[in-house]
């Protein structure tokens, strides 16, 4: 299939809620020592426990380049040799691997972004700079993450929209299928993305290339999320004109400010169907989770790659998770913040009460700088166009 420089919303397409029926979802293997360590098995674990919850309700497309392609295959084989007859009576979902070459294993950020029409889909590829490029990327090269959307889309038969020079990141962007979409003002204004365009500017081109409505922008994101502060890790949509924002009531943490501030803006915004936002509070950890020795002792940086200091406080947060077709999957980070991860865990029960909450111990997911959704992309539920 061919990439394509029309624009989306011209063609009727538009990005849809994350929590509408999907295809499946892609993850890739994870392999960068200086995401992942010298050792990796503690975040292939972590993986693995994510891909098996998804699983449950549809396919994982795992991309894993060829040195670790056998650990990747072998784990994918038992899998499906497991759960054979669930797969084959629809009751699990098969994990598929192929060989892709990427620099890092954030499929949300480098995957593509896709839209929908009918029942009709598309992929989009944004340009990819590594979250801020020469300015305050977090690695170099990172080329191979660039093309890996386009060739994604190529190999499972979809058109793919080509967004370059646009730089945006999957975890950038949150959509409630119906118009509106939430970003942040810290990590879309950025002087590593498009410093050459207007905040009005870049505001049309998620109206021309998502069909958005009406772009919510929450001023800020997690502190010290080294992305910018993405939106996806500190507000999600939850159905329309509903989200779940991340929160925490002690003034004296440096998140409090920042959440407060989104909370601020929301309560006072509509969407775009002028709904008044309904905001739910989804607290964070109630012990910052932070690296330790054991783990700075872990990780090989490259030249040019952001390193990690002893005592740094991670970006830990519960909205990072990701809606599967049956299950919220959310992240759990243990130890210290067991009964935070029960709070968490309690309040997406009562939120999505029509899905299963599956909770992950994903600490080593975070260690590497995200979360389960950051590792994952979902496939909106649609078939890909027949032709060239």
């Amino acid at each position: 299939m061919k990439n394509i420089k029309t624009i989306p919303s011209a063609d009727g397409y538009h990005m849809p809620a994350e929590y509408a029926c999907h295809k499946g979802c892609i993850l890739i293997w994870p392999q960068r020592p200086g995401s992942w360590k010298k050792n990796p098995e503690a975040a292939e674990k972590a993986f693995c426990a994510v891909m098996q919850a998804i699983a449950e309700s549809e396919a994982v497309y795992l991309a894993c380049g060829k040195a670790a392609l056998p650990r990747a295959k072998a784990f994918a084989d038992e899998y499906n040799r497991q759960f054979q007859r669930e797969i084959s009576e629809k009751k699990h979902f098969p994990v598929v691997v192929f060989e892709a070459e990427t620099d890092d294993a954030w499929a949300r950020d480098i995957g593509p972004t896709f839209v929908v029409k009918d029942d009709t889909v598309r992929g989009i590829s944004w340009t990819f700079n590594a979250w801020g490029g020469e300015e305050d990327g977090l690695y170099a090269p990172w080329q191979k993450d660039d093309v890996f959307a386009a060739a994604f889309a190529k190999r499972e038969g979809y058109v793919c929209y080509d967004a370059s020079p646009f730089v945006l990141e999957g975890g950038s962007i949150h959509s409630d299928g119906e118009g509106t979409v939430m970003v942040t003002e810290s990590c879309l204004l950025s002087r590593g993305r498009n410093p050459q365009l207007s905040k009005a500017e870049i505001e049309e081109k998620l109206q021309q290339f998502l069909e958005a409505e009406k772009v919510l922008w929450l001023p800020r994101g997690i502190y010290n999320d080294e992305t910018n502060e993405h939106v996806d890790n500190v507000c999600a949509f939850i159905r329309p004109g509903e989200v779940v924002l991340a929160w925490t009531d002690r003034e004296d943490d440096p998140q409090y400010p920042l959440s407060l501030a989104c909370l601020r803006y929301l309560e006072s915004q509509t969407d775009a169907r002028g709904r008044r936002i309904k905001v739910h509070k989804l607290p964070i950890p109630d012990v910052p989770v932070c690296v330790t020795k054991e783990d700075l002792e872990g990780y090989a940086f490259e030249d040019g790659e952001d390193t990690r200091e002893e005592g740094e406080r991670l970006a830990a947060s519960y909205v990072n998770f990701y809606f599967s077709n049956g299950a919220v999957v959310m992240p759990a980070f243990g130890g210290e913040n067991i009964k935070s991860d029960q709070r968490a865990a309690e309040i997406m029960e009562k939120l999505c009460p029509e899905r299963k909450v599956i909770t992950v111990d994903a600490r080593d997911i975070l260690t590497g700088g995200g979360n389960i959704h950051c590792i994952t992309q979902q496939i909106p539920f649609g078939k890909a166009e027949q032709g060239e």
